[in-house]
């Protein structure tokens, strides 16, 4: 009997040291414990929404998260609703949300009641670019070429874009404001759309981020006319800058992730690891030199300051858009 309650009490002492050893490596070591929402802020078939699946697949094809990853769009508002849900998942450590710059503009523009202070940032996985379009079967080849043509349309002029206060719609202010051109902007869920109604001739020109129009490009089907890039883009190398063209015209698009106000902080630290090991994969390395995106890996409070101030330039922006109309 003594034998046997020695036995039990060495098993049980075994027990609790094992326990005690494992414990941090458990409290460290958080895994989702359900599919995580993957929110777009964006419509179907655009720059935003091919990249958060791309990142999904990749995630997938390189097991970097435990659990699914399920995109799921919220593009309505410009994007307005990707930004309540978010706000109402407060706490929730298993949503995250693909960004774009209407991150910042959609509140600026609209009083939805979101400050994305409150919200947590996970990692800036690259800037993209944008290009001046026309139909390749337009006579325009020339930045010139294009002035005169909207110059000479008097207004009738139909530039496509993404949601009036969107990226797109930032750029052509731009233009007209830089070349005293007056066009009418015709808006559409999303940059897939914008690029088969230019191929269509439905609009007589867009802004598309690279990635969006390059399968009409290839076929022959659109034309670039300027980068709104410090240097040319390498998949584009016959077209100029606007800065070589002498007009000091440069935007980006961020595209980013962020989480809900209060995520659990071993949460946020598994996330932006799953990132960090996605920006190093070969397959997003490849995809960033072909479609034309600066990869630049960015977390933490550095991203959170980088959000802060583009939202300040961007109320510029908006503020001297208004100020034009």
């Amino acid at each position: 009997m003594t034998n046997r309650f020695t036995r039990r009490i060495a098993l049980a002492m075994a027990a609790t040291a094992a326990l005690m050893t494992a414990a941090p490596a458990i409290a460290g070591d958080w895994k989702p414990q359900k599919p995580v929402e993957m929110v777009i802020m964006a419509g179907q078939g655009g720059g935003a929404d091919r990249l958060a699946r791309l990142f999904q697949s990749i995630i997938q094809k390189e097991n970097l998260a435990s659990m699914p990853i399920l995109p799921v769009n919220k593009g309505g508002g410009s994007g307005a609703e990707a930004l309540r849900y978010l706000k109402d998942k407060e706490g929730d450590n298993h949503v995250i949300m693909a960004t774009l710059n209407s991150y910042y503009t959609t509140p600026l523009r609209t009083d939805i009641g979101v400050d994305i202070e409150e919200f947590t940032p996970v990692a800036r996985m690259a800037l993209d670019t944008f290009v001046l379009w026309v139909n390749a079967d337009s006579d325009i080849k020339t930045l010139d070429d294009y002035v005169a043509a909207v110059k000479d349309a008097g207004g009738t002029w139909k530039m496509g874009g993404t949601g009036t206060g969107q990226e797109d719609s930032l750029v052509t202010a731009m233009l007209e404001k830089e070349f005293g051109i007056e066009v009418t902007y015709v808006p559409f869920k999303g940059g897939g759309d914008v690029a088969k109604n230019l191929v269509g001739g439905h609009i007589d020109s867009s802004v598309n981020n690279p990635s969006e129009a390059l399968g009409f490009y290839n076929a022959g089907k659109v034309r670039p006319i300027a980068a709104f890039t410090p240097e040319r883009i390498s998949v584009f190398p016959d077209t100029p800058t606007m800065g070589e063209l002498g007009h000091d015209l440069v935007y980006w698009m961020q595209r980013s992730f962020v989480a809900p106000k209060g995520m659990d902080p071993a949460a946020v630290a598994y996330y932006t690891k799953m990132f960090e090991n996605l920006a190093a994969s070969e397959e997003w390395q490849t995809y960033t030199q072909e479609k034309a995106l600066m990869a630049d890996f960015l977390t933490g409070d550095e991203l959170q300051a980088y959000f802060i101030e583009e939202r300040a330039k961007h109320a510029d922006l908006l503020s001297s858009m208004n100020e034009g109309s």
